[in-house]
């Protein structure tokens, strides 16, 4: 009869855990850089009069927005020097929310502020979803 140790070791386990932490690590990261490029961005938007009203134009508002945030994510993905292919993946995560959202609100089944609510929550599990989708990449190695 043949047994199989199935324990893992204490050096195995270590490993799991820092591999997760980078993750939990570069998500975090990637929240903050989300946030500095909308609010910088858009800071300096308004600052030369080119700032979009989210109540007068929500779609562009909206897009304007994402475009920050994207932007921000993106130089420091590439900073971090992930690949073009998740760096796009991750922007996307910011565009995604509102193919459905768009058409609800012109519908009048939301309005503005519930779409600008339900696109900004659903960025975080989508995020979430694009770096599952390359955990190498975002758990395995020390950028």
């Amino acid at each position: 009869m043949t047994t199989t140790n199935t324990k893992t070791t204490p050096a195995a386990g270590t490993r799991t855990g820092r591999r997760w932490g980078r993750f939990a690590l570069h998500y975090v990261e990637m929240i903050i850089a989300m946030f500095v490029g909308m609010f910088a961005l858009g800071a300096l938007l308004d600052l030369v009069g080119l700032g979009v009203s989210h109540t007068e134009q929500p779609e562009l508002g909206y897009l304007v927005m994402a475009l920050n945030m994207s932007i921000g994510m993106a130089v420091w993905m590439r900073v971090r020097r992930h690949g073009w292919a998740s760096t796009l993946e991750m922007c996307a995560a910011m565009f995604v929310p509102v193919v459905p959202l768009f058409p609800m609100m012109w519908l009048g089944w939301i309005d503005a502020g519930m779409m600008m609510t339900l696109a900004h929550v659903a960025m975080f599990p989508l995020m979430l979803a694009a770096m599952l989708r390359r955990l190498d990449e975002y758990a395995g190695c020390a950028h």
